[in-house]
């Protein structure tokens, strides 16, 4: 998916190694989503937890949009042309509806509820998203991850996986990414990184074993779910730190709760995030965006879109200066 905002936020973010809470008495920071319209006064919204001035990354993952439960009727549902990534994974991941994925690698696949689609964009790559005919409810995750600097220069990837659901006490998981419950994703990232789907049923409690490395985010999807002591409400992400073998959640409802679990080590890498661009300096961006805006070949082209591709904003009148986690009191 594409970050359609005309003046986007620049940023230049890392992880700041601060002091970390004991493992026994976990902090949650609640972090709440911003609405963010994908197109014109009919179009759907997307709900934003990442970046925010607040947090701009958990391990690798440097950019979180929840959609949904979507009415396509009303919205017109997803239509987002051909534009441009660099120095990012994107992951898609779908509660209901399908959207069609056209790409400059060649790649032409369906991105369906339960089934994970992954692209590299490195160097740089073009895709456009399209939700199907078929689609009445549109619904789901667009993610991305920021690659580190030995790999930010990678080719053009894609990647298909459909998890198998894990289930224990109460719990349906589907683990898209990384190791979690006993199941481990087969995909391929340039970071240890963790992204499953995790359902609970009402009144269900987990407790899954983590890796002390990790730092966590727990996105509400629906319903409500206790993480330690924190309750979170949909559309709302936790955010735990590093330091725990454990992480409990459980739903309190009286109706089933959906979380999209995210984790990995903190990124140590200062990075500057524009648009659809990741880059470690403003030339970075500067660049990218000349490239895009003057049909180079670093990006390629998207064939089987009917219509136009997205022109980049124009850059702000300033260099692009750093911004960070704030330190955790």
């Amino acid at each position: 998916m594409s970050n359609v905002e005309a003046a986007p936020v620049e940023m230049r973010c890392g992880e700041p190694v601060g002091d970390r809470p004991p493992p026994e008495t976990p902090r949650v920071e609640v972090l709440s989503p911003r609405e963010v319209p994908l197109g014109g006064p009919r179009a759907m919204s997307v709900r934003r937890t990442l970046p925010q001035r607040a947090r701009t990354l958990i391990g690798a993952w440097c950019f979180a949009d929840h959609y949904g439960p979507d009415d396509v009727a009303g919205t017109g549902g997803m239509d987002v042309p051909p534009h441009p990534h660099t120095g990012l994974q994107t992951v898609s991941w779908l509660f209901s509806g399908e959207v069609e994925h056209r790409d400059s690698l060649g790649s032409h696949a369906f991105i369906r509820p339960g089934e994970l689609n992954l692209m590299t964009g490195g160097y740089g790559i073009a895709h456009s998203e399209v939700s199907t005919p078929r689609t009445t409810v549109l619904h789901g995750v667009q993610l991305w991850v920021a690659l580190p600097e030995e790999h930010r220069n990678a080719g053009r990837d894609f990647q298909h996986h459909v998890p198998e659901p894990v289930r224990i006490d109460g719990a349906e998981i589907r683990v898209f990414l990384g190791a979690l419950a006993g199941d481990v994703s087969p995909v391929r990232t340039f970071t240890p990184l963790l992204g499953a789907e995790i359902t609970l049923q009402p009144g269900a409690a987990i407790t899954l074993a983590t890796d002390t490395a990790f730092e966590h985010g727990v996105l509400v999807d629906s319903g409500q779910v206790r993480v330690a002591d924190t309750l979170l409400r949909p559309a709302e992400l936790g955010y735990v730190p590093a330091g725990l073998g454990a992480l409990s959640l459980a739903n309190p409802s009286d109706g089933p709760a959906r979380t999209i679990l995210l984790g990995g080590p903190a990124f140590e890498e200062q990075i500057v995030m524009w648009w659809n661009f990741i880059g470690r300096t403003h030339e970075d961006i500067v660049r990218a965006r000349e490239d895009w805006e003057a049909s180079s070949g670093r990006f390629g082209g998207v064939e089987g879109y009917p219509g136009n591709r997205l022109r980049a904003p124009g850059l702000p009148n300033a260099t692009i200066m750093p911004r960070g986690n704030r330190p955790r009191s």
